[in-house]
């Protein structure tokens, strides 16, 4: 842990240096840390972001991608957001859950009808609510990136919640998910997504859940050949950006920043579904098996979710009342 920490300081400054080695050539650097890998869609998005931005402010704004989780894992790339050192962040709706708790009505299971009411949702003013919500936490989303829904995968067919009975299920460190994964029967495993694998190879965990791409491109699809289509929830990515940073640019170099971010969500969807047609193309040619179900049971099952919310959290319900809502 010592060593790791040590490295993680030498890495950042390195960056912090070549930062202000790199001002002198443009007036603003944004560092933007992420954890996939360079051949992901997320990153080819924020990639032609990027290059929009420098071109849009002619040079006076660069954006500085840091893929591969180099600077930090994405909670602490998040902390090192909030700690100044880092400008922007690409993390998930699951995560921001413990920042600003609007993200959380994303996390709830079967709330979307599709994918048009999911689109629709994230690109009007509930969407742009929620990405404000987070100010007082140091922060605030610029757009939304495209995750695909998510779905459970393990060594044999889940084709109702009661195939879930007893498992051990990782989740993300989301009460919502955990939530959901009791009322589905299964065990809620927190776990780091960087163990997972192994955490499967050896029994540790018993399932997990994810979109195609990343089931494929983590290569859990050599441990885990069952992926049941139950489609639970539409989790977005989310890009985030130090309100710091932000305020501290002008207005049209905002207005840059802002527009070709939400360009790149555009592009993203485009991308993230030639990423999934292909990564469950190499799925089935690897032998896993895709299982359709039907939902209804699963819908059923987490009603109490939704109950409970209604109850004891009034500013969510309502929020998840006006994205029913839309059209």
């Amino acid at each position: 842990m010592k060593m790791r920490k040590s490295l993680l300081t030498a890495v950042i400054g390195t960056a912090l240096t070549f930062g202000i080695n790199a001002s002198s050539y443009a007036a603003t650097t944004l560092k933007l840390s992420h954890n996939h890998t360079r051949d992901h869609a997320v990153h080819k998005a924020m990639d032609a972001m990027a290059k929009e931005v420098r071109k849009t402010t002619d040079g006076e704004v660069r954006i500085r991608i840091y893929p591969d989780a180099q600077l930090g894992s994405q909670r602490e790339s998040m902390e090192l957001l909030q700690n100044g050192a880092l400008q922007m962040v690409k993390t998930n709706a699951a995560e921001l859950e413990a920042f600003a708790p609007a993200y959380s009505a994303f996390n709830m299971p079967y709330l979307f009808r599709d994918q048009a009411h999911f689109y629709a949702t994230q690109e009007g003013e509930i969407g742009e609510d929620i990405l404000e919500s987070s100010r007082k936490s140091g922060f605030i989303g610029l757009t939304y990136y495209d995750a695909g829904a998510r779905s459970f995968y393990t060594t044999k067919p889940i084709n109702t919640p009661a195939d879930l009975k007893g498992m051990k299920v990782r989740v993300q460190p989301s009460p919502s998910a955990i939530a959901m994964v009791k009322a589905l029967g299964g065990s809620p495993t927190p776990l780091a997504y960087g163990e997972l694998y192994t955490a499967l190879q050896q029994g540790v965990v018993d399932a997990a859940e994810n979109n195609i791409p990343s089931y494929g491109m983590s290569r859990h699809s050599e441990v885990s050949k069952y992926f049941t289509l139950d489609e639970h929830t539409m989790v977005p990515d989310v890009l985030v950006i130090s309100t710091n940073a932000f305020d501290g640019l002008s207005e049209d170099h905002q207005k840059a920043v802002k527009t070709a971010a939400l360009n790149s969500m555009q592009l993203m969807k485009t991308l993230w579904a030639e990423s999934e047609k292909e990564e469950r193309a190499k799925a089935e040619k690897i032998g896993v098996k895709f299982v359709e179900v039907d939902k209804a049971s699963f819908v059923t099952a987490v009603q109490p979710m939704y109950d409970d919310v209604k109850k004891n959290n009034a500013k969510l319900a309502t929020l998840i009342e006006r994205i029913q809502a839309v059209k």
